[in-house]
């Protein structure tokens, strides 16, 4: 009996693994590039919409400039790899803050595309868990560009961080971002 019991527990696991190995294999799939990749820098692709970005701010007494400090928002899968130029409003009591990224994408119909794409993102659970609760966003287009800050209201030591937002709805069609 003895013999018969570890017949049974051996071929019990022969079975056990054949199933295992059937199984299937969880792989995950990331829409965001890998960490260290960097999208191209947009050169002249964005420079009209950078200085619309640049006067608007100017116009309510904000001063902003082309960075070239690593900038990295969340973003939606459309805009990932699209080449971009990185604004920073200049905030002396919050520096880590105020940026404003502009992408430049193939055409208006592919920006208003990949804009509405980053909206939908926003607004999707894998989006939300990137952003704390409150956070607004200004998602707009101008021409094959598009234009993304976000922020939380009152969580900058410098208060010019809640103007950045308004300052830009000169700029370019809205795109909402559900809520």
């Amino acid at each position: 009996m003895n013999a018969r019991r570890r017949l049974a527990a051996a071929g019990a696991l022969v079975v056990a693994l054949l199933v295992g190995g059937c199984a299937p294999v969880y792989v995950p799939k990331s829409t965001y590039p890998p960490i260290g990749s960097t999208p191209l820098p947009a050169g002249d692709a964005t420079n009209a919409t950078t200085n619309a970005v640049i006067g608007a701010l100017a116009a309510a007494g904000l001063q902003a400039t082309v960075t070239t400090r690593p900038f990295r928002p969340p973003e939606g899968p459309l805009l990932t790899a699209a080449p971009r130029t990185v604004v920073q409003v200049t905030l002396p009591d919050d520096l880590d803050h105020g940026f404003i990224v502009i992408y430049a994408l193939d055409s208006p119909n592919a920006a208003l595309a990949a804009a509405n794409d980053h909206a939908t993102w926003v607004a999707a659970p894998v989006g939300k868990i990137n952003f704390a609760p409150g956070t607004r966003f200004e998602l707009r287009v101008l021409g094959s560009n598009v234009i993304l800050f976000s922020w939380l209201p009152g969580s900058s030591p410098d208060p010019r961080l809640d103007q950045v937002g308004p300052a830009l709805q000169t700029v370019g069609t809205a795109v909402d971002v559900p809520s």
